[in-house]
C-alpha cells in the first residue's frame, strides 16, 4: 500500500482548497484551511495572491487530484495514460476511473469517513465484492458490483462505526446504499455531472502533454 508521509493539512492549504483527507475534521472549525487559509511556510501569507504561471497553475491542479485520491506520482501518471488511450473525453475517462477505484467506492459509499481509511479498511480484509473478500484498493469495480463488509469483520469497532455511518450518508447518484441487507452497489459508471470533484481537468491534460 502506498503511503504519502506529506501533512494531510499542509496539502490541503497548499491546494487552497478542502482536499478532505482527514475526515470528519475537515467539516469542523479544526480544519487548518479553515485556521490558516494560506499555503504553508515562512512566506505563506504572501504566496497567496501572488500571480502564477501557466504551468503552475496546471501543477496545482494536478497536485489537488493527485493528492486527493491520495495517490503517488507513478500511479496517477498511470491512470492518465490510460485515460489518454481510452475513447472519449481524456478528462472525463481519468475522473471515472478514480471514481472507480475501490477504495474510493468505500469511501462514496460512508464506510470510511476518508478515502485514506477507505484504502486501510480494503487492504485489511474487511470489504467484499460481490461477496468475495478484496484487498487491492486500486480494484475497479464495475457497474451491478455489490459492495459489503465481511460478516467476520462487523463486530470490530470500526465496522460497527462504519456501518452507523453509511446508515446516515447519501451516496452519490452513481451508487445506492441498502441498509437492510448492510450493501452498496454499483448503479452505474459515474457521468462527469455526478463527481462533485472541483477540478480543472483539461489543466491536468494540457500537463501531462506538454
Amino acid at each position: 500500500m502506498s503511503v504519502i508521509w506529506d501533512s494531510k493539512c499542509s496539502m490541503c492549504r497548499r491546494a487552497g482548497v478542502k482536499l478532505y483527507l482527514k475526515g470528519d475534521r475537515c467539516y469542523t472549525k479544526k480544519c487548518a484551511l479553515e485556521r490558516r487559509n494560506f499555503p504553508p511556510g515562512q512566506h505563506g501569507p504572501r504566496t497567496r495572491d501572488r500571480k502564477m504561471s501557466e504551468y503552475g497553475e496546471q501543477l496545482r491542479e494536478k497536485q489537488k487530484l493527485r493528492q486527493m485520491y491520495q495517490l503517488r506520482e507513478a500511479q496517477f501518471r498511470k491512470y492518465v495514460e490510460e485515460a489518454q488511450r481510452a475513447r472519449g473525453v481524456t478528462g472525463e475517462v481519468l475522473l471515472r476511473q478514480l471514481e472507480m477505484r475501490l477504495d474510493n467506492v468505500v469511501y462514496r459509499l460512508g464506510f470510511a469517513n476518508s478515502r485514506g481509511q477507505a484504502r486501510q479498511m480494503v487492504s485489511h480484509k474487511f470489504i467484499t465484492v460481490n461477496g468475495k473478500r478484496v484487498n487491492i484498493p486500486s480494484y475497479q469495480v464495475r457497474e451491478g458490483d455489490v459492495i459489503s463488509i465481511h460478516e467476520s469483520k462487523r463486530s470490530t469497532t470500526l465496522a460497527k462505526e462504519a456501518l452507523a455511518r453509511a446508515a446516515d450518508h447519501t451516496p452519490p447518484a452513481w451508487l445506492a446504499y441498502d441498509p437492510t441487507q448492510v450493501q452498496g452497489k454499483v448503479l452505474h459508471a459515474p457521468q462527469a455531472d455526478e463527481i462533485d470533484t472541483k477540478i480543472e481537468m483539461q489543466k491536468i491534460i494540457e500537463f501531462y502533454s506538454r
